[in-house]
């Protein structure tokens, strides 16, 4: 199928051949049939993309702080790298999407095939899109019409933050797509409007809808203007729906208010306030986001949980349907923002030219009849008779960066690698058409299926992994799998009975630390000898509302990343853990809190001590080992310099930061076209797991927990 891609480093926007999606749980598949083209938004995305990184650096000051503070971190050369990284990421556009269902995701009762449904779903020939951002379209309500759902709704969140009343003068500035509708709104709710803008054509349409419009350019004051119509006592409302950079227009905003007025901001403009003007009015101001409430809520938009309609009546889904039962009883009129209806192989029309004057709604129109392939060749390279060929599921930052690029670069030579998969399809692709990967896949059981493909490498959400790893073992392959290997205590014994299924198969978990060099050297230093190993991770914070921290996705930091580190003791110390306790910062700790000290203690007398904190200071190096034995000491900083104290012959290793992953990609590669044994033994891999399970579990317990 095709798909309209912003490319942000280059500028160029793009018609993309991507495979279709597959439908999930709780969500809809649709087949478009119109998409409406945001101007504002996909402009300044478009015109973002076009810029030079000066310019970029300009339009965006809070994102060069960022820059600066990870450049002190973590360095010059790897904060360039993620940058440029970030900046190649195909962007996919457009929100306002319109088309027929094909599919329903389990869970979803109320949506059935044929269904026309109004949804946020990009400029693509296909959509997944999740059952809250969905709602049917009335049958009297034209596909064109229908397109103008999700940005009326996006003006109607506007209106209802500003909460008017009956007869209330409220100011409209900005008359875009988004301030014509909201002005509309307004006008229904029995508001008197009043209207700015700068381009006649909306002007002009303004005022055939009853707004009272004006023209600053033309010599009209705003503020004066305003006075005048309202008897010197201003405007009850403000809705700021324009798109600038200047302060003026949220200081107008001010001075055209009445006494304890409000001030609703849709748009994008620049925002340094003057207190006297708000101090003086006692004026209220708000941000309005997107939809409505739901918006950016991974319970509601990701899991589907609804807000009880007694205590949030208006959600973002609630407000979409609003917006078509206004149009379905005539009360909106949206014909006339139609400026052009452009096919879809004709996109350039509309993006080659965004700031043309006039426009005001452009509509892509789709081809009846969408090639539905989940697989797309880029590369035409035979795989027949090679050993090793790899099928990568996932196409995350961690591949992007990190996975793809070991085994493409250095000592690999260009492992072959035949598949991609990813879910939406757009990352796989632009990671396969970069790297030269022969396929890209929204199916992975493409892969599985595949009998040239030998080794499959998983690098999703955390909450796939042993899933995936059982069906790739069920299917015939050795596995990669990125850590945790499983984020429920149950999953690890339906893994042990694939794992002794599965014969001359092996399995291997991405705890890389035990590959690096310094790794390396330090275990040939100490010898077998009982140790005591300290090891402090720097972790940094991260938002509690990210799937890391969900129990049943991510599983929690422990789970997800302290387990690097009892690997690692356990490597060095060449032992089994056999008890683990856990103490958390917090009276409220939890099995997810990444504010931790893990103890453990390992069958030859060894122990381990992790701490795993995430309220340090990002400029502190990140992971830090120290090792006590026999009247010597280790000390690795940051995998970048280890350092040697009572050793014979040794005292200091530097070398650039490396944390093993290249070494442990080449040699799996490399045993799996050999036969040789596996890369880590499978009973170091599950007493890991344990370990790591037994740590969260003992928090609420506080107590240790024994693993024999």
């Amino acid at each position: 199928m095709k798909q309209l891609i912003q490319n942000l480093q280059n500028g160029q926007t793009i018609l993309e051949e991507v495979p279709a999606p597959q439908v999930k749980r709780g969500a809809v598949l649709i087949q478009t049939r119109r998409s409406l083209v945001s101007l504002g938004t996909e402009r300044m995305l478009v015109e973002f993309g076009k810029a030079n990184l000066i310019e970029k650096a300009r339009q965006q000051p809070e994102r060069v702080k960022m820059v600066l503070d990870k450049i002190k971190s973590d360095g010059l050369m790897p904060t360039l790298e993620a940058v440029f990284n970030k900046l190649g990421q195909p962007l996919p556009l457009g929100y306002c999407n319109v088309g027929q269902v094909i599919a329903v995701g389990e869970g979803v009762t109320d949506i059935r095939i044929g269904d026309r449904v109004a949804s946020n779903g990009p400029h693509a020939e296909i959509v997944c899109v999740l059952r809250n951002l969905v709602a049917k379209i009335p049958d009297n309500i034209s596909d064109d019409e229908a397109a103008f759902t999700v940005i009326g709704s996006i003006g109607l969140q506007g209106v209802r933050l500003l909460n008017p009343t009956l007869g209330e003068t409220v100011v409209v500035i900005g008359l875009g797509l988004i301030g014509l509708l909201t002005a509309e709104l307004l006008r229904l709710n029995g508001c008197r409007v009043i209207g700015f803008d700068f381009d006649e054509n909306k002007l002009r349409i303004a005022r055939e809808k009853g707004i009272l419009a004006a023209n600053p350019a033309a010599g009209t004051d705003p503020v004066k203007w305003v006075e005048s119509l309202t008897n010197g006592v201003g405007a009850d409302g403000v809705v700021i729906t324009a798109s600038a950079k200047t302060d003026e227009i949220i200081s107008q905003a001010a001075r055209m208010s009445r006494k304890r007025g409000r001030i609703i901001l849709v748009g994008v403009i620049g925002l340094n306030l003057s207190r006297a003007e708000f101090y003086e009015k006692e004026l209220s101001f708000q941000v309005s986001c997107s939809y409505g409430p739901g918006r950016y809520d991974d319970d509601y938009e990701q899991k589907g949980v609804d807000y009880p309609l007694p205590f949030v009546r208006w959600t973002e889904n609630r407000n979409f349907q609003t917006v078509l039962q206004l149009m379905e009883s005539g009360l909106l009129d949206v014909k006339p923002f139609i400026t052009e209806q452009i096919a879809l192989e004709e996109y350039q029309k509309i993006y080659g030219d965004m700031g043309k004057g006039g426009t005001i709604a452009s509509l892509l129109v789709y081809p009846e009849k969408s090639s539905a392939e989940r697989t797309v060749r880029h590369h035409d390279i035979s795989f027949a008779g090679r050993k090793g060929v790899v099928g990568i599921i996932g196409a995350g930052n961690f591949t992007k960066m990190t996975l793809i690029p070991a085994l493409k670069g250095g000592a690999m030579q260009g492992a072959n690698i035949k598949y991609i998969a990813s879910a939406n399809g757009l990352s796989g692709t632009a990671l396969a058409q970069k790297h030269g990967i022969a396929h890209s896949t929204t199916d992975y059981h493409e892969i599985l299926k595949d009998n040239d493909v030998d080794l499959v490498m998983i690098t999703t959400r955390h909450n796939q992994h042993a899933r995936l790893t059982m069906e790739a073992l069920k299917a015939g392959k050795h596995v990669f799998v990125e850590k945790p290997l499983a984020i429920f205590e149950e999953e690890l014994s339906q893994l042990l009975e694939s794992f002794q299924r599965a014969e001359s198969l092996s399995v291997t978990v991405g705890f890389n630390r035990r590959f690096s060099p310094h790794a390396l050297k330090m275990k040939s230093l100490l010898g077998d000898a009982p140790m005591n190993v300290i090891a402090t991770m720097n972790a940094g914070f991260i938002p509690a509302n990210s799937w890391v921290h969900d129990r049943a996705v991510g599983g929690g930091r422990i789970l997800g990343e302290a387990c690097h580190f009892i690997d690692l003791i356990t490597y060095l110390t060449g032992s089994r853990v056999t008890a683990v306790c856990m103490n958390a910062m917090g009276p409220q700790a939890t099995e997810t809190t990444d504010n931790a000290s893990i103890m453990l203690r390992y069958e030859n007398g060894s122990t381990g001590v992790i701490n795993y904190f995430s309220n340090g200071h990002k400029s502190y190096s990140k992971e830090r080992i120290e090792v006590y034995s026999q009247e010597r000491t280790l000390i690795l900083d940051n995998f970048r310099t280890l350092e040697g104290y009572g050793f014979k012959g040794f005292s200091r290793l530097k070398t650039s930061q490396d944390k093993g992953h290249k070494t442990q990609f080449q040699e799996l590669i490399k045993r799996i076209q050999t036969g040789g044994a596996p890369l880590i033994p499978l009973d170091e891999i599950i007493n890991t797991t344990q370990a790591a399970f037994a740590a969260i579990r003992s928090v609420k317990e506080g107590a240790w927990v024994l693993l024999t």
